[in-house]
């Protein structure tokens, strides 16, 4: 229920972002989206309140800057968020997902402080749930597209195999990226921070009790 609601709102706030004419769709962005300097300048600003600076954090979850970006987003959240939100519960989840939003964003700022580039996406957030899933579902097994030169197969493959692969290609984007010039790109440090926070905030989350069922043989 709740990743299908996430799902929708991404998408109506991606659609009215559509109807924006370029110039405000910008100021939109500058405004919502996660932009490191702008949001260090707010919070050390004595006159601007906690919540005015914090909101793009909370915001930037829900904007998407192209088709491509947010149904790749939609999609890993739909297919790994849904075991998830059965484990942790329904309002549970929401905020699990929300924190970890939150967190992934926090990194992104502080290894990106002197960035004007506006950061959004869901991404950082759902890779917490990555990070939930890959502890709650070692064993869970994963349909996979696989290419072969000009050949695409498909194939059951384990979780952890495909989440650990996913995450060494972040960690590995991130560290190169440490230092470099680009104005754009993709926001590395927020997937890390997103997954390890949700790795390890999961073991601490409160869970769903699931009954026991005493059978007798007759």
């Amino acid at each position: 229920m709740v990743t299908v609601g996430l799902i929708v709102a991404n998408t109506l706030v991606f659609l009215y972002e559509l109807t924006l004419p370029e110039r405000l769709e910008q100021a939109f962005f500058m405004s919502y989206a996660m932009v490191p300097t702008r949001f260090v300048h707010l919070l050390g600003a004595p006159h601007v309140p906690l919540q005015t600076a914090m909101l793009p954090l909370f915001t930037s979850m829900f904007l998407h800057a192209g088709w491509l970006h947010l149904i790749g987003n939609m999609w890993f959240l739909w297919i790994f968020g849904g075991n998830v939100e059965d484990q942790l519960g329904h309002l549970s989840y929401l905020i699990f997902y929300l924190v970890c939003g939150l967190g992934a964003g926090l990194t992104y700022v502080l290894m990106s402080l002197h960035s004007g580039v506006p950061s959004l996406g869901a991404s950082g957030a759902i890779s917490g749930v990555l990070g939930a899933f890959i502890v709650l579902y070692p064993r869970g097994r994963i349909l996979t597209l696989i290419p072969l030169i000009i050949f695409w197969f498909t194939w059951d493959l384990p979780a952890f195999l495909i989440l650990g692969y996913w995450f060494a290609i972040q960690f590995l984007s991130g560290i190169s990226s440490v230092g470099s010039r680009m104005t754009g790109g993709v926001a590395w440090w927020a997937h890390i921070g997103g997954f390890l926070l949700g790795l390890w905030l999961v073991h601490v989350w409160p869970q769903r009790r699931r009954p026991v069922y005493h059978l007798e043989a007759e």
